[in-house]
């Protein structure tokens, strides 16, 4: 395995973590949105990921990156609260909320931090041993 490869799998894993923070971030902008139905009300939102086999197993190396298979709504129940004074409430007086739950993404977001920063750490080391082998030839 080269060790220019190391960069494109740290790589690709920032990548995922950033998309990751991103879709976070965005259930916790929606947490606290309202609708007047369950069709229009925001769901949370899931990115799934999966590892790069087969384009490394081809080339018979150990390493593989991550890519993004895509985002997915969570199908956990709404909230739907009665509110009859509400502007939004729908005829029967309820509104809807988000299926945020917004200490699981504030742990999520915490995750996806530091994963991305243990990515960071990797393509890091791997551009100091590089570093390390050019010296070598002095």
């Amino acid at each position: 395995m080269s060790l220019f490869n190391i960069f494109d799998v740290a790589g690709s894993g920032m990548s995922a973590q950033n998309v990751r923070l991103n879709t976070t971030a965005s259930n916790i902008a929606n947490a606290n949105s309202v609708s007047s139905s369950a069709g229009d009300t925001y769901r949370a939102r899931q990115p799934v990921f999966a590892a790069q086999l087969d384009e490394f197993s081809a080339q018979q190396q150990a390493a593989s990156g991550v890519k993004i298979e895509g985002i997915v709504e969570s199908d956990k129940p709404l909230v739907r609260e009665f509110s009859p004074n509400h502007p939004l409430a729908d005829e029967d007086g309820y509104i809807y909320k988000p299926n945020v739950n917004v200490v699981e993404e504030m742990a999520n977001m915490i995750s996806a931090s530091r994963s991305y920063q243990a990515n960071v750490e990797v393509a890091d080391a791997a551009k100091t041993l590089a570093k390390q082998t050019l010296k070598l030839g002095q």
